[in-house]
């Protein structure tokens, strides 16, 4: 059995995440996961929250809760808005864990002995009135790039650049808003990345097929040159620094940057998931992960936002590649452009744009799955516009696909009993549908294997509109009159093209698919189809009761758009 690891970007715990966020790494991941799962192949799909670095600090604070309360509160919350998205991770793990923080100290034990981790004297920014070091989002100031006024110590929101806090212009503290600032000089520890530059060039230039984006990325910045990177911070929350099991001297106020930790979590929640087994049920984590352990025949695959890119094709892969130790490492990162709010970036601080749960308070999540999916930024940025949404979700789902299986199902219930029909044989029309649908469906699992999400959606609609085309030729309602085993021919396609159409539509749309495939009497979608369509629109038994659903999708009206174009904000037109 094909064996596939599908991770997707760790959604960071400060508050729940926007659709950018959902469609840049959680969602394509969902969709490829499930459509492996329905090709018979074992999946393991891991995901966790992010909870360490100054933003967990600094919303804990503004929240009036402890790190530790406010990080358990989120995840809950971020687990339960995930689930109600149909995202089907296998596991939702945590960054805070115990396995996470035993991993992470691993690593850094490993590769200070390799020679790459160095105990460096370094400058930053220190605030005299709380007096403590700012890391990273602890200060803010005017970014020396473009000269935006609140530009965070690690990156500016306006112009992407990545900072140092000593980068800033007159910069003040996050806590207090204190200006008086000095540098002072204090310890952290610096991963050698310069000393792993052609080793990573070299696992880069093996990766052929990934996508352009992730690829230019990558390259950027071995063209620049990697530099030594700081795996240590001044905070109290997170992975304590230690060496070879108890605390480092001079380290005792410090903790592991996040984004050294942070990936490391795709291994320590694979362990989570393990140590979570059922009684009685082994799970051998290191089978996904250990090539001395079998993970050899795992295809990795990595979902993430352009923005995580670079971290996942240098700096984790430094960590790894640094180890010596026999990881596996990613096979195919794939990679998406931003989803933009009215062609302005989404914003978790910010809250600008449309956020998972609000989402779910209007309308259904398979509704938000096919827009977002049939509107993957992939080649560049989507804008988000409730116009848009609105023509996309009406044309595709309630014209398209709806249409067709409620008049199928309907008239099936009205003119054969709610039976699936016997009799006629299939003729030159259905030779003609057995053709196309084999086409499409290998199209669509072509598109699906390489993860191309829009083309994947083009190819599913294409099959939802075969059907309609069908029905249109086929015109049950009209044959009954004079030939009624034609018009029975007509609607046991019909029907075995709604099952069938169930089984390909599941990975985008598991609500839907589910719906659809108990209207014509089974228990969940199938199995990806492996047979020639002759065979596949030939699988419901005659004589099986059929019933029609409510309707599937309902029109988004203009007044709805009015509303939320003021609740959540959008220029019209």
């Amino acid at each position: 059995m094909r064996r596939v690891l599908v991770t997707s970007a760790l959604p960071y715990i400060n508050g729940v995440k926007h659709l950018g966020n959902l469609v840049g790494s959680m969602l394509p991941a969902d969709v490829y996961a499930r459509f492996e799962r329905a090709r018979g192949a074992e999946v393991l799909y891991i995901c966790a929250t992010d909870e360490h670095g100054t933003p967990a600090e600094l919303a804990a604070a503004a929240a009036g809760q402890d790190v530790a309360s406010y990080c358990d509160e989120q995840h809950r919350l971020q687990h339960d808005v995930g689930r109600a998205f149909g995202l089907s991770w296998d596991w939702f793990g945590r960054s805070s864990s115990p396995q996470n923080h035993r991993l992470t100290q691993h690593f850094a034990d490993v590769l200070e002995d390799r020679g790459l981790i160095e105990d460096r004297t370094d400058r930053m920014v220190y605030s005299l009135d709380d007096r403590r070091f700012l890391p990273d989002r602890y200060v803010e100031g005017i970014c020396p790039v473009c000269a935006y006024p609140k530009a965070r110590g690690d990156q500016c929101d306006n112009c992407g650049s990545l900072l140092d806090p000593v980068d800033l212009k007159e910069p003040y503290s996050v806590i207090s808003g204190s200006r008086a600032i000095e540098v002072r000089e204090t310890r952290h520890l610096y991963l050698l990345q310069s000393r792993l530059q052609n080793r990573i060039r070299a696992w880069v230039d093996g990766k052929a097929d990934w996508p352009a984006l992730t690829r230019s990325i990558a390259y950027k910045h071995l063209d620049e040159g990697l530099i030594d990177r700081g795996v240590t911070r001044d905070l109290a929350w997170g992975v304590p620094v230690t060496r070879r099991g108890v605390p480092r001297p001079g380290f005792e106020d410090k903790v592991f940057y996040v984004w050294f930790d942070a990936p490391i979590e795709y291994i320590a929640a694979t362990a989570e998931w393990a140590d979570a087994a059922p009684g009685g049920e082994f799970r051998d984590w290191r089978r996904w992960w250990r090539l001395d352990a079998g993970a050899g025949d795992v295809r990795y695959v990595q979902v993430m936002g352009k923005d995580n890119v670079a971290f996942h094709t240098v700096s984790f892969p430094a960590t790894i590649l640094g180890s010596e130790e026999p990881w596996k490492t990613v096979d195919y990162l794939k990679s998406f452009n931003w989803l933009t709010w009215y062609a302005g970036k989404f914003s978790t601080s910010q809250k600008r744009g449309v956020f998972m749960d609000s989402a779910l308070d209007i309308l259904p999540a398979d509704v938000w799955r096919w827009w977002l999916c049939a509107n993957a930024p992939e080649g560049s940025d989507t804008a988000f516009t409730w116009e848009q949404f609105q023509a996309g979700v009406n044309k595709d789902l309630a014209d398209v696909l709806g249409n067709f299986v409620n008049r199928i199902v309907k008239f099936a219930e009205s003119r054969f009993e709610g039976r699936v029909p016997a009799g006629g044989e299939a003729g030159p029309l259905e030779h003609a549908l057995h053709a196309d649908v084999d086409a499409r469906v290998a199209e669509l699992t072509e598109h699906m294997a390489a993860l191309e999400l829009r083309r994947a959606c083009q190819s599913l609609r294409a099959l939802w509109v075969l059907g309609n085309e069908y029905l249109q030729q086929a015109a049950p309602w009209t044959a009954i009159r004079t030939d009624p085993e034609r018009a029975a021919v007509g609607v046991r396609t019909g029907l075995n093209l709604v099952r069938l159409l169930a089984a390909v539509t599941a990975p985008v749309l598991p609500e839907t698919a589910l719906r659809m495939a108990q209207t014509v009497g089974e228990a969940a979608p199938g199995a990806w189809p492996s047979e020639p369509a002759a065979v596949e629109l030939a699988r419901l038994a005659p004589g099986a009761a059929v019933s029609a659903p409510e309707v599937l999708f309902r029109k988004i009206e203009d007044a709805q758009v009015s509303e939320w174009r003021e609740r959540f904000g959008g220029e019209a037109g």
